[in-house]
């Protein structure tokens, strides 16, 4: 499932939701507990004994596999770490992060730059974290890590034989397909639809509008297999998903660059990281290996093939020899 990206909500539903959340997640984490990843690589470079870490996450599969190598990266460095992987949507995470509920969790540029920061300009990625990383430390007290070589950003998928005959690549072509009024749906997720840089803005920046008998509002998870079955001819997804090679869905390429960029960074609170700035070296190799091929195999072995996220999680820290 793609990234929650909705504004102005943190206060409201964190006070509400994030102590049921965090137990949710708390039970999650404690479902796949078992030994402390062994030192590796990591722990050859950094010593973090001592240091204590919440450790949590967003509910979707990417999150949740970046949650289990973050608890894996710091157990095998010698900290004591608690999982909470699984704490809910982005304002509730965001929310317990800002309260002291956890500790640390990965967050996407997009997603903090318009949602939290409620910016609607449109600036290179490099910008985007630049003033993130001051503004959020200013304002919130929350230190942003090294980024991650890799884009969650929306897509739009298209089976794969559909997108060869109807000779579709771009979403330039999606929206031409739209305005000859040849039949088709377009599936996308609540937020997808509900926000204004989302399927609104999407039609501004193509001029097109999908009528609305042609939009079906799905949970996300569903518009995979659908775009697969060809209940949806378009399908608004995350591009990092595994599930886009394993069901042969074709990516049409954003030629106008609608989608702002997703890249995921490990944020943590200053008060954490101040005590022991050195969590930076577990995270900065972990980070420069995350590129997008490897993030949508790995997330692609848990939403494809069913696999636990804490083993796929260290099963690929291993690999990498940054844990034992």
């Amino acid at each position: 499932m793609h990234p929650d990206r909705s504004p102005r909500r943190a206060a409201m539903l964190g006070a509400m939701l994030s102590v049921v959340a965090l137990v949710a997640g708390g039970c999650a984490g404690l479902a796949g507990s078992g030994p402390r990843a062994a030192s590796g690589s990591l722990a050859e470079a950094v010593d973090l004994t001592g240091q204590t870490y919440v450790v949590g996450s967003k509910n979707f599969d990417e999150q949740i596999v970046l949650c289990q190598i973050s608890v894996a990266a710091l157990e095998s460095v010698g900290a004591t770490v608690t999982d909470r992987c699984n704490v809910g949507g982005s304002d509730v995470t965001r929310q317990a992060l800002l309260s002291g509920d956890i500790s640390l969790y990965w967050e996407y540029t997009g997603t903090a730059w318009a949602s939290f920061l409620q910016e609607t300009r449109k600036l290179p990625d490099d910008e985007v974290l630049r003033e993130l990383r001051t503004r959020d430390l200013a304002e919130n007290g929350v230190v942003w890590l090294d980024r991650a070589g890799f884009d969650n950003t929306y897509a739009f998928v298209v089976d794969g034989a559909e997108a060869t005959r109807l000779g579709l690549r771009t979403i330039s072509d999606m929206a031409a397909y739209i305005r000859s009024g040849q039949p088709g749906t377009v599936c996308v997720e609540t937020e997808y639809h509900s926000r204004a840089d989302g399927l609104r803005g999407l039609q501004q920046a193509y001029d097109v509008e999908v009528p609305r008998e042609r939009i079906s509002v799905l949970e996300q998870g569903l518009i995979f297999q659908s775009t697969a079955d060809g209940v949806c001819l378009f399908g608004e997804v995350a591009a990092t998903d595994g599930r886009i090679p394993g069901l042969g869905l074709t990516v049409l390429e954003d030629d106008r660059g609608y989608h702002i960029t997703y890249s995921a960074v490990p944020t943590i609170r200053q008060d954490v990281f101040d005590r022991a700035p050195q969590v930076a070296e577990v995270f900065a190799p972990i980070a420069a290996a995350l590129d997008q091929r490897t993030v949508q195999e790995l997330n692609g072995q848990v939403s494809a093939d069913g696999r636990d996220a804490r083993e796929v999680a260290r099963d690929w820290l291993a690999e990498r020899g940054f844990i034992g």
